[in-house]
Protein backbone atom coordinates (compact mmCIF):
# COMPACT_ATOMS: atom_id res chain seq x y z
CA UNK A 1 0.00 0.00 0.00
CA UNK A 2 1.34 3.43 -0.91
CA UNK A 3 1.44 6.40 1.44
CA UNK A 4 -1.51 8.07 -0.27
CA UNK A 5 -3.81 5.19 0.70
CA UNK A 6 -3.88 3.33 -2.60
CA UNK A 7 -3.42 -0.37 -3.17
CA UNK A 8 -2.87 -1.99 -6.56
CA UNK A 9 -3.53 1.34 -8.22
CA UNK A 10 -6.99 1.74 -6.55
CA UNK A 11 -7.61 4.70 -4.27
CA UNK A 12 -9.17 3.72 -0.92
CA UNK A 13 -11.33 6.48 0.54
CA UNK A 14 -11.20 6.12 4.30
CA UNK A 15 -13.58 8.54 6.02
CA UNK A 16 -13.63 9.42 9.69
CA UNK A 17 -16.82 9.33 11.80
CA UNK A 18 -18.76 12.55 11.38
CA UNK A 19 -19.26 12.73 15.12
CA UNK A 20 -15.56 12.83 15.98
CA UNK A 21 -14.91 16.15 17.75
CA UNK A 22 -12.37 18.54 16.34
CA UNK A 23 -10.29 18.56 19.52
CA UNK A 24 -8.29 15.49 20.62
CA UNK A 25 -10.36 13.76 23.32
CA UNK A 26 -10.96 10.18 24.37
CA UNK A 27 -13.91 8.69 22.50
CA UNK A 28 -16.72 7.09 24.52
CA UNK A 29 -20.27 5.89 23.73
CA UNK A 30 -21.66 8.70 25.89
CA UNK A 31 -19.70 11.31 23.89
CA UNK A 32 -20.89 9.80 20.61
CA UNK A 33 -24.52 9.79 21.79
CA UNK A 34 -24.26 13.40 22.93
CA UNK A 35 -22.85 14.54 19.59
CA UNK A 36 -25.42 12.60 17.60
CA UNK A 37 -28.23 13.99 19.76
CA UNK A 38 -26.87 17.45 19.01
CA UNK A 39 -27.02 16.62 15.31
CA UNK A 40 -30.62 15.51 15.76
CA UNK A 41 -31.59 18.79 17.43
CA UNK A 42 -29.83 20.76 14.71
CA UNK A 43 -31.83 18.83 12.11
CA UNK A 44 -34.96 20.70 13.14
CA UNK A 45 -33.68 23.78 11.31
CA UNK A 46 -32.28 21.66 8.44
CA UNK A 47 -34.92 18.95 7.86
CA UNK A 48 -33.98 18.21 4.28
CA UNK A 49 -30.36 17.51 5.20
CA UNK A 50 -30.73 15.20 8.20
CA UNK A 51 -34.18 13.56 8.09
CA UNK A 52 -33.94 12.39 4.49
CA UNK A 53 -33.61 8.55 4.38
CA UNK A 54 -30.40 8.82 2.37
CA UNK A 55 -28.62 10.95 4.98
CA UNK A 56 -25.94 8.69 6.52
CA UNK A 57 -25.44 10.44 9.85
CA UNK A 58 -28.90 10.89 11.32
CA UNK A 59 -30.07 8.44 13.98
CA UNK A 60 -32.81 9.28 16.47
CA UNK A 61 -31.43 9.82 20.01
CA UNK A 62 -33.87 7.26 21.45
CA UNK A 63 -31.80 4.46 19.89
CA UNK A 64 -28.68 5.40 21.86
CA UNK A 65 -27.84 4.32 25.45
CA UNK A 66 -30.51 5.33 27.98
CA UNK A 67 -33.06 5.95 25.20
CA UNK A 68 -36.44 4.23 25.28
CA UNK A 69 -35.44 2.20 22.18
CA UNK A 70 -31.76 1.85 23.10
CA UNK A 71 -30.27 -0.86 20.91
CA UNK A 72 -27.61 -1.63 23.50
CA UNK A 73 -30.28 -1.89 26.19
CA UNK A 74 -32.37 -4.26 24.08
CA UNK A 75 -29.33 -6.41 23.26
CA UNK A 76 -28.26 -6.66 26.90
CA UNK A 77 -31.73 -7.63 28.11
CA UNK A 78 -32.23 -10.20 25.37
CA UNK A 79 -28.78 -11.71 26.05
CA UNK A 80 -29.41 -11.84 29.81
CA UNK A 81 -32.83 -13.44 29.39
CA UNK A 82 -31.41 -16.02 26.99
CA UNK A 83 -28.58 -16.93 29.36
CA UNK A 84 -31.01 -17.23 32.29
CA UNK A 85 -33.39 -19.41 30.28
CA UNK A 86 -30.64 -21.81 29.18
CA UNK A 87 -29.02 -21.92 32.63
CA UNK A 88 -32.40 -22.58 34.23
CA UNK A 89 -33.17 -25.46 31.87
CA UNK A 90 -29.72 -27.02 32.36
CA UNK A 91 -29.98 -26.78 36.16
CA UNK A 92 -33.50 -28.23 36.01
CA UNK A 93 -32.25 -31.27 34.11
CA UNK A 94 -29.24 -31.72 36.39
CA UNK A 95 -31.16 -31.38 39.67
CA UNK A 96 -33.95 -33.65 38.41
CA UNK A 97 -31.32 -36.26 37.57
CA UNK A 98 -29.90 -35.89 41.09
CA UNK A 99 -33.41 -36.34 42.52
CA UNK A 100 -33.34 -32.88 44.11
CA UNK A 101 -36.51 -30.84 44.30
CA UNK A 102 -34.51 -27.65 43.90
CA UNK A 103 -35.16 -27.95 40.17
CA UNK A 104 -38.37 -25.98 40.69
CA UNK A 105 -36.86 -22.50 41.35
CA UNK A 106 -34.59 -22.93 38.33
CA UNK A 107 -37.44 -23.91 36.04
CA UNK A 108 -39.41 -20.92 37.30
CA UNK A 109 -36.55 -18.58 36.34
CA UNK A 110 -36.33 -20.18 32.90
CA UNK A 111 -40.10 -19.85 32.39
CA UNK A 112 -40.05 -16.18 33.36
CA UNK A 113 -37.11 -15.49 31.04
CA UNK A 114 -38.84 -17.09 28.06
CA UNK A 115 -42.05 -15.18 28.78
CA UNK A 116 -40.37 -11.78 28.96
CA UNK A 117 -38.25 -12.42 25.88
CA UNK A 118 -41.32 -13.39 23.85
CA UNK A 119 -43.14 -10.27 25.01
CA UNK A 120 -40.50 -8.14 23.31
CA UNK A 121 -39.95 -10.43 20.33
CA UNK A 122 -43.60 -10.62 19.28
CA UNK A 123 -43.94 -6.85 19.70
CA UNK A 124 -40.81 -6.19 17.64
CA UNK A 125 -41.79 -8.68 14.94
CA UNK A 126 -45.50 -7.89 14.54
CA UNK A 127 -45.98 -4.46 16.11
CA UNK A 128 -42.66 -2.84 15.28
CA UNK A 129 -43.68 0.82 15.81
CA UNK A 130 -44.48 0.03 19.47
CA UNK A 131 -41.29 -1.93 20.21
CA UNK A 132 -39.18 -0.37 22.94
CA UNK A 133 -37.28 -1.52 26.02
CA UNK A 134 -40.45 -1.46 28.12
CA UNK A 135 -41.92 -4.12 25.78
CA UNK A 136 -39.92 -6.72 27.71
CA UNK A 137 -42.32 -6.00 30.63
CA UNK A 138 -39.41 -6.36 33.05
CA UNK A 139 -40.55 -3.19 34.81
CA UNK A 140 -44.19 -4.20 34.97
CA UNK A 141 -44.94 -2.57 38.32
CA UNK A 142 -43.99 -3.23 41.93
CA UNK A 143 -46.90 -5.64 42.53
CA UNK A 144 -45.86 -7.79 39.58
CA UNK A 145 -42.26 -8.06 40.78
CA UNK A 146 -43.37 -8.67 44.36
CA UNK A 147 -45.67 -11.53 43.33
CA UNK A 148 -42.91 -13.35 41.44
CA UNK A 149 -40.40 -12.72 44.22
CA UNK A 150 -42.71 -14.20 46.86
CA UNK A 151 -43.45 -17.19 44.63
CA UNK A 152 -39.73 -17.75 44.11
CA UNK A 153 -39.05 -17.53 47.86
CA UNK A 154 -41.85 -19.98 48.65
CA UNK A 155 -40.63 -22.59 46.19
CA UNK A 156 -37.04 -22.22 47.46
CA UNK A 157 -38.13 -22.72 51.10
CA UNK A 158 -40.35 -25.72 50.46
CA UNK A 159 -37.89 -27.33 48.05
CA UNK A 160 -34.92 -27.04 50.42
CA UNK A 161 -36.43 -27.36 53.90
CA UNK A 162 -39.57 -29.44 53.23
CA UNK A 163 -38.77 -31.73 50.28
CA UNK A 164 -40.65 -34.72 51.72
CA UNK A 165 -43.81 -32.79 52.40
CA UNK A 166 -43.54 -31.12 49.02
CA UNK A 167 -43.18 -34.48 47.28
CA UNK A 168 -46.39 -35.78 48.90
CA UNK A 169 -48.59 -32.87 47.84
CA UNK A 170 -46.89 -32.10 44.54
CA UNK A 171 -46.65 -35.17 42.39
CA UNK A 172 -45.94 -35.65 38.68
CA UNK A 173 -49.59 -35.05 37.78
CA UNK A 174 -49.52 -31.52 39.26
CA UNK A 175 -46.24 -30.77 37.53
CA UNK A 176 -47.59 -31.97 34.19
CA UNK A 177 -50.79 -29.97 34.60
CA UNK A 178 -48.82 -26.84 35.46
CA UNK A 179 -46.49 -27.23 32.49
CA UNK A 180 -49.46 -27.77 30.17
CA UNK A 181 -51.13 -24.60 31.44
CA UNK A 182 -47.90 -22.65 30.96
CA UNK A 183 -47.46 -23.94 27.41
CA UNK A 184 -51.07 -23.26 26.39
CA UNK A 185 -51.08 -19.84 28.01
CA UNK A 186 -47.79 -18.81 26.38
CA UNK A 187 -48.75 -20.05 22.92
CA UNK A 188 -52.17 -18.37 23.04
CA UNK A 189 -50.78 -15.05 24.27
CA UNK A 190 -47.90 -14.86 21.80
CA UNK A 191 -50.12 -15.95 18.89
CA UNK A 192 -52.76 -13.39 19.84
CA UNK A 193 -50.16 -10.61 19.92
CA UNK A 194 -48.90 -11.67 16.50
CA UNK A 195 -52.38 -11.86 14.98
CA UNK A 196 -53.42 -8.49 16.41
CA UNK A 197 -50.30 -6.83 15.01
CA UNK A 198 -50.35 -3.07 15.42
CA UNK A 199 -53.79 -3.29 17.04
CA UNK A 200 -52.21 -4.77 20.18
CA UNK A 201 -50.96 -2.58 22.98
CA UNK A 202 -49.67 -3.42 26.46
CA UNK A 203 -51.54 -0.40 27.80
CA UNK A 204 -55.31 0.10 27.60
CA UNK A 205 -55.97 2.79 25.01
CA UNK A 206 -58.52 5.49 25.83
CA UNK A 207 -58.35 7.06 22.36
CA UNK A 208 -58.71 5.35 19.00
CA UNK A 209 -55.55 5.62 16.95
CA UNK A 210 -55.42 5.89 13.17
CA UNK A 211 -55.60 2.44 11.64
CA UNK A 212 -56.94 0.79 14.80
CA UNK A 213 -59.16 -2.08 13.68
CA UNK A 214 -61.36 -4.60 15.46
CA UNK A 215 -59.67 -7.99 15.07
CA UNK A 216 -62.18 -10.85 14.86
CA UNK A 217 -60.22 -13.52 12.99
CA UNK A 218 -57.78 -16.22 14.09
CA UNK A 219 -57.81 -16.77 17.84
CA UNK A 220 -60.00 -13.70 18.21
CA UNK A 221 -62.86 -15.60 16.61
CA UNK A 222 -62.92 -17.88 19.67
CA UNK A 223 -61.38 -15.76 22.45
CA UNK A 224 -62.53 -12.21 23.09
CA UNK A 225 -59.30 -11.35 24.91
CA UNK A 226 -56.84 -14.15 24.06
CA UNK A 227 -53.77 -12.31 25.39
CA UNK A 228 -55.46 -11.97 28.79
CA UNK A 229 -56.59 -15.58 28.67
CA UNK A 230 -53.00 -16.62 27.99
CA UNK A 231 -51.50 -14.56 30.79
CA UNK A 232 -54.15 -15.67 33.30
CA UNK A 233 -53.64 -19.39 32.78
CA UNK A 234 -49.86 -18.99 32.32
CA UNK A 235 -49.61 -17.30 35.73
CA UNK A 236 -51.69 -19.95 37.49
CA UNK A 237 -49.76 -22.67 35.66
CA UNK A 238 -46.44 -21.44 37.07
CA UNK A 239 -47.71 -21.86 40.62
CA UNK A 240 -49.21 -25.25 39.83
CA UNK A 241 -45.87 -26.33 38.38
CA UNK A 242 -44.04 -25.11 41.50
CA UNK A 243 -46.54 -26.60 43.91
CA UNK A 244 -46.84 -23.32 45.80
CA UNK A 245 -49.74 -23.93 48.19
CA UNK A 246 -49.74 -20.31 49.39
CA UNK A 247 -49.12 -18.44 46.14
CA UNK A 248 -51.43 -20.60 44.00
CA UNK A 249 -54.72 -19.34 45.48
CA UNK A 250 -53.30 -15.83 45.88
CA UNK A 251 -52.20 -15.73 42.23
CA UNK A 252 -55.60 -17.02 41.13
CA UNK A 253 -57.50 -14.41 43.12
CA UNK A 254 -55.26 -11.48 42.21
CA UNK A 255 -55.13 -12.34 38.49
CA UNK A 256 -58.90 -12.82 38.33
CA UNK A 257 -59.54 -9.49 40.05
CA UNK A 258 -57.02 -7.70 37.83
CA UNK A 259 -58.34 -9.03 34.52
CA UNK A 260 -61.98 -8.67 35.53
CA UNK A 261 -61.44 -4.95 36.19
CA UNK A 262 -59.18 -4.46 33.17
CA UNK A 263 -61.57 -6.15 30.74
CA UNK A 264 -64.57 -4.16 32.00
CA UNK A 265 -62.57 -0.94 31.67
CA UNK A 266 -61.17 -1.79 28.24
CA UNK A 267 -64.48 -2.88 26.78
CA UNK A 268 -66.04 0.48 27.61
CA UNK A 269 -63.46 2.10 25.35
CA UNK A 270 -63.87 -0.57 22.68
CA UNK A 271 -67.61 0.12 22.55
CA UNK A 272 -66.82 3.82 22.11
CA UNK A 273 -64.37 2.94 19.31
CA UNK A 274 -66.40 0.39 17.38
CA UNK A 275 -69.98 0.75 18.64
CA UNK A 276 -72.44 -1.90 17.48
CA UNK A 277 -69.72 -3.97 15.81
CA UNK A 278 -68.00 -4.60 19.13
CA UNK A 279 -71.28 -5.30 20.93
CA UNK A 280 -72.11 -7.94 18.31
CA UNK A 281 -68.61 -9.39 18.57
CA UNK A 282 -68.80 -9.50 22.37
CA UNK A 283 -72.13 -11.35 22.21
CA UNK A 284 -70.59 -14.08 20.03
CA UNK A 285 -67.37 -14.73 21.96
CA UNK A 286 -66.17 -15.64 25.44
CA UNK A 287 -63.19 -14.61 27.53
CA UNK A 288 -62.64 -18.14 28.89
CA UNK A 289 -61.63 -16.83 32.30
CA UNK A 290 -64.14 -18.12 34.91
CA UNK A 291 -66.91 -15.64 35.78
CA UNK A 292 -65.50 -12.87 33.58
Amino acid sequence: MSSNGSASGLHMDISLPSTRPQEQVEWAPELDATLRAREGSESISQPMRSTHPSHPNFTAPEFYPHGKRSLSGIAMRAFSLGCTAVLGLLMTILLTHLNSRLWRPWLFLSTLSIFHFLEFYTTAAYNTPSARISSFLLTNGDQYRMAHTIAFIETCITSYFLPGWQARIHGPLCVSLGLSMIAVGQVVRSTAMAQAGTNFNHMVQSKKNDGHELVTTGLYAYFRHPSYFGFFWWGIGTQMMLGNTVCLPVYTGVLWYFFNRRICHEEKHLIDFFGHDYKAYRAQTRVWIPFV
